[in-house]
């Protein structure tokens, strides 16, 4: 998918999301991570570090030398990611207190994703021996 409709997407979500407020946490730790993993392909595309036919769908399904990479250029980024997947667990998925809470720390989480989507730059990554390096690689 290509970084604009990525972006697309994630605006729609975040559109939605003022429908609703923190004591809809189970909706807005969903939506975060939805929208959040738009942002963070929005970011990798830009980056250079992903093709647009390959998208990661959750950091915790990474190959370990992609998610790397993608700590090592954008680590906030990486981590936000990773805080809200764990929210869903304990609080889509699960039943744990501090619900309003961590959907707050979701939407802190998903605006740390989404700056980093909106400043990323073509990294220029290049190898002499293998040419143009990607996450793909």
């Amino acid at each position: 998918m290509t970084p604009e409709r990525h972006r697309e997407f994630a605006e729609r979500i975040t559109r939605s999301m003022e429908k609703v407020t923190t004591a809809d946490y189970e909706a807005v730790i969903e939506a975060c991570m939805l929208a959040g993993t738009h942002w963070f392909n929005v970011a990798l595309h830009q980056m250079e570090m992903s093709a647009a036919d390959h998208d990661v769908l959750h950091v915790e399904f990474m190959v370990v030398h992609e998610r790397r990479k993608a700590w090592l250029v954008a680590p906030a980024m990486v981590e936000a990611l990773e805080r809200i997947e764990d929210m869903r667990g304990l609080h889509v998925r699960g039943n744990a207190e501090g619900g309003e809470k961590a959907a707050a720390a979701a939407l802190l989480c998903l605006g740390v994703i989404r700056e980093a989507a909106l400043d990323a730059e073509p990294l220029g990554l290049t190898s002499p021996e293998l040419g143009r390096v990607s996450l793909n690689d």
